[in-house]
Formats: structure tokens, sequence, C-alpha cells
């Protein structure tokens, strides 16, 4: 079951849900979940490597950060590692999706997305690619990306992964948990 927004702003003030919500959300979100700002865009550079045991992520840049910049401008092709002011919470018994706003894909801009999983704390970091003709340009604190709060039937498996907490990228090659 998907939950409402009367349900989340309940859960946002009792436990935190999401930390970091704009005004707008906290006093009139719209549709079935919260909306996303963009906080953060990195480059990603080098090599990766994704084995059966151990991983290495590619080598990141930050470009732009919310506060300290404007906008980022996203060519044609360009892929960017885009991670959001909010900051989620999620208990036991809930997991989340992310979708792209519709205007997000309406411009060219693709978000590359995976599931949030019950235990996950910190920033959420996506994949944001511009697939379009043209060159789009995109505020810091623009809303970006949505996301959706699943009650999970019986009990959840609680995250227990490298990602806790928001980082973005593995700085060496580590073995999984």
């Amino acid at each position: 079951m998907i939950l409402g927004p009367n349900k989340l702003l309940q859960l946002v003030k009792k436990i935190k849900l999401v930390e970091g919500l704009s005004e707008r959300e906290l006093t009139n979100p719209e549709g079935s979940g919260f909306d996303l700002r963009l906080g953060e865009v990195y480059k990603i550079s080098g090599k990766a490597f994704l084995g059966e045991t151990h991983r290495q992520t590619a080598d990141i840049t930050l470009v732009k950060k919310y506060g300290k910049h404007k906008s980022v401008k996203i060519k044609p092709g360009d892929f960017f590692l885009a991670k959001t002011i909010e900051k989620i919470n999620l208990p036991i018994n809930l997991s989340a999706v992310i979708l792209p706003r519709t205007t997000t894909f309406r411009s060219g801009l693709f978000l590359r997305t995976g599931p949030i999983q019950p235990g996950y704390q910190g920033e959420l970091t996506f994949g944001l690619k511009n697939e379009g003709p043209i060159m789009v340009e995109i505020e810091m604190g623009a809303r970006f990306a949505h996301v959706l709060f699943h009650e999970i039937k019986g009990v959840g498996s609680k995250y227990r992964g490298q990602w806790q907490g928001g980082r973005v990228s593995a700085t060496k090659k580590e073995k999984q948990v």
C-alpha cells in the first residue's frame, strides 16, 4: 500500500521520515508522496568494477552544490550523479521508490534510480542523464524527483549496505556486505 501525504506528514513529525523538506512539501504536498530537490551534482570519471563479491565505483567530482551554485547546464548525452537535499530515514516497515517528475523527462532529463530499502538513512543519489536533443539548465534546489513510500506487509529486512548515510561513491575497491 502506498502511504498518502497525511500519513507521511505524521511520520515526518513523529520519526523524521524525511528531513529537509521544502516548506511547500510540509504545507501542501502534491500527489501521493513528496517532491525531492536537487542538492548536489557530480561528474564521474575513471573506471568502475562490479564483481561478484567486490566493487569499485567511478571517481567523482562535485560539479554544483545547492547554496553555492545557481544552476547546472546539462548537454545532450551528459551523465551525472544527482544527490537530493532531503534525507530519508526509513523504518523497517517502509520502503520507497523514486520516480522522475514529469517536467524532468519532458525536458529530456531521465533519472536512473533504484529501490530504497527499509532501514536506509541518508540523502539519495540517482543517475541523471540528458537523453534529449537540447541543453537543459536546472536550478539547484529545483524539484526533480518524487518519492513514494510503500508499507511492507510482514517484516522487512533492514538495509545493511555500504551506501548508508548518503555517500555518493566508494573511494576504493571494497567487499560487498
